[in-house]
């Protein structure tokens, strides 16, 4: 996915939901940051959107520009209607967002912070999101001492529900960068 497509998806998103502003939390949040990513980071056909004023329309997303959908279908990207509980950010991750707007219908995205991001996937560690971080930091988009300080920034708490804590994320983290 290019920047191109988050703005078409946007867009899709916004006349659906009569929303103006989307919280983009899945590995497309990438976009905000680096235009056309490629490799690892670039894999994705689908960005997770987050309406912020209204998050009870996400379901209006799914259905209507959603996995198997005829907008999916035709464009070979697609978005998921997500709640902002969905990934474990860092504390302070709103003031870092990258800001991502649709010329056609000035609706928003807000991408999360490619380190903030990083930490979130430290969190999921699924098999797609080793390279993805892997990317990041070897096209040093982030670099591992930011990455490390956003990770001890994840609130203890939130980590708990996934039964983890800051060193087991560090050790995921090293074990990484050591590859």
């Amino acid at each position: 996915m290019k920047r191109s497509d988050l703005e078409h998806i946007l867009r899709a998103a916004s006349a659906i939901t009569k929303q103006m502003r989307f919280l983009v939390v899945g590995s497309q949040a990438i976009v905000g940051t680096v235009p056309e990513p490629t490799g690892a980071l670039g894999m994705s056909m689908e960005a997770d959107l987050c309406p912020i004023d209204d998050p009870s329309v996400t379901d209006l997303i799914d259905g209507a520009i959603g996995e198997s959908s005829p907008f999916h279908e035709t464009f070979g990207y697609y978005a998921q209607g997500v709640g902002v509980e969905t990934a474990v950010l860092p504390n302070g991750w709103a003031q870092r967002v990258n800001r991502v707007l649709d010329p056609v219908s000035q609706a928003e995205g807000l991408c999360i912070d490619p380190a903030d991001l990083a930490a979130s996937k430290l969190v999921a560690w699924r098999e797609k999101d080793r390279p993805f971080i892997e990317a990041l930091l070897g096209q040093r988009i982030i670099d591992l001492q930011t990455l490390r300080a956003r990770v001890r920034d994840l609130a203890a708490d939130r980590l708990a529900r996934y039964g983890l804590d800051h060193d087991q994320l560090l050790a995921r983290l090293n074990r990484l960068s050591n590859r």
